[in-house]
């Protein structure tokens, strides 16, 4: 596993950022500074350690799956934001991991073997993608519905359905392109993957990974994948809290079929068997207080003005063959520019840019290693979380410089 694992571009892009004083990094998917909920997580931390009780159950282990408040916080929380109430999933299938990031490792880890498909969006977050690398896991990739029922034909007939075993999608503000899956695609997506099981011979899951969810700025939510799984068979919804919280705190979250969870959780007890006990009473706490819900507003319109500084700079620096959207959440948006402008890590472009002090994201990283598709080499990604206002100005016009 150690011989397929190349390094995660993740390590050094965040090192980079911090290596280089004075570096815009535009890369990493840093969360505002300034927005941090401070006060709240004193004053919960405050009174969770102001009795004894409460102090010493919070400083204790806890459970594999989770702390009970919390999971039933967070079921309520997720049976709100989709308005629904199915009986056959209860806080029993939530399971708590250090990040979400944890909970995809361990549902590829349960689901896949060495030469095992996943299919994933052309492009996708890079960092999965070094996941399905470590352990050996193929990749076929598309871009659409039509694109994923012809990568799934195209399998069959070359009689590897068998060896696919789920669909990874980041469903909200997609990292990196910023688009949102509407529920009539879910709900067509769906039906897709149930006629390819009877050629697979097993079940193929969806890994919905929500974790921009909360960080929506404009627009209506959407029900998730999970909605439109109301027996709990075929879906695996992931999620975090610390994006939209503080993502030093590092808890994300899971509701998982049931067979899914009991793999899941035989997995966590060999990783970790439990996360911080002390996190989860903190953020059971914010949920059930409110704090958490309170704060999203704020960091909501912190992320539209540099989501607006970004396009604004773009639109009046950028060469006009460059294409890209403002997206209505998250923390990215995605640049292409004309096909003859390379700007990979070993591009002058690159080199230029890291030279002038800004750090982008080189689009091939997000594309899944799949023969049967040239990744495109013109793309870059472009995080306005962490930068300041007049950072992302900075390093807008940086990027623009260097293009020229």
């Amino acid at each position: 596993m150690a011989r397929r694992s190349s390094e995660p571009p993740i390590s050094w892009l965040m090192r980079l950022a911090l290596e280089k004083p004075g570096l815009i990094s535009l890369a990493v998917g840093f969360t505002d500074n300034e927005t941090l909920p401070v006060g709240e997580v004193a004053a919960l931390a405050k009174k969770i350690l102001s009795r004894r009780d409460t102090a010493r159950a919070a400083l204790q282990y806890g459970t594999t799956a989770g702390l009970p408040d919390l999971r039933h916080e967070l079921l309520k929380r997720w049976q709100r934001q989709d308005g629904t109430r199915p009986n056959k999933i209860s806080a029993e299938d939530v399971v708590v991991t250090n990040g979400s990031q944890q909970l995809l490792y361990l549902v590829s880890e349960v689901l896949c073997d060495p030469g095992d498909v996943v299919l994933v969006e052309d492009p996708t977050y890079f960092v999965y993608l070094g996941i399905v690398e470590a352990m050996g896991i193929r990749t076929a990739g598309f871009d659409g519905l039509e694109s994923l029922k012809a990568r799934l034909q195209a399998l069959k007939n070359a009689r590897r359905m068998a060896r696919v075993k789920m669909v990874y999608l980041v469903t909200y503000f997609q990292n990196p392109t910023g688009r949102t899956w509407s529920l009539e695609q879910k709900r067509e997506a769906l039906a897709v993957l149930k006629h390819y099981e009877r050629a697979a011979g097993h079940p193929i899951y969806i890994l919905e990974d929500a974790a921009y969810r909360d960080l929506r700025f404009a627009g209506r939510d959407v029900p998730s994948f999970k909605s439109l799984d109301p027996r709990n068979e075929r879906v695996a919804y992931t999620n975090t809290l610390t994006k939209p919280f503080a993502t030093g705190l590092k808890l994300g979250y899971g509701i998982l079929p049931p067979p899914l969870r009991r793999a899941v959780l035989r997995s966590k007890g060999n990783h970790d068997f439990g996360s911080s006990n002390f996190l989860q009473t903190l953020l059971a706490r914010a949920l059930a207080g409110g704090q958490y819900d309170r704060h999203l507003p704020e960091i909501a319109a912190a992320y539209r003005r540099k989501r607006d500084a970004m396009v604004h700079a773009l639109d009046g620096s950028f060469p006009r063959p460059a294409r890209y959207q403002s997206p209505q959440g998250g923390l990215y948006v995605w640049v292409e520019l004309d096909a003859g402008t390379k700007t990979g890590a070993g591009s002058r472009l690159f080199r230029r840019a890291l030279n002038a002090g800004v750090l982008y994201v080189p689009g091939e990283m997000c594309y899944c290693a799949d023969p049967a598709r040239k990744a495109p080499r013109h793309c870059m990604r472009l995080s306005f979380g962490a930068p300041t206002v007049a950072q992302i100005k900075k390093g807008i016009r940086l990027l623009a410089d260097a293009l020229g």
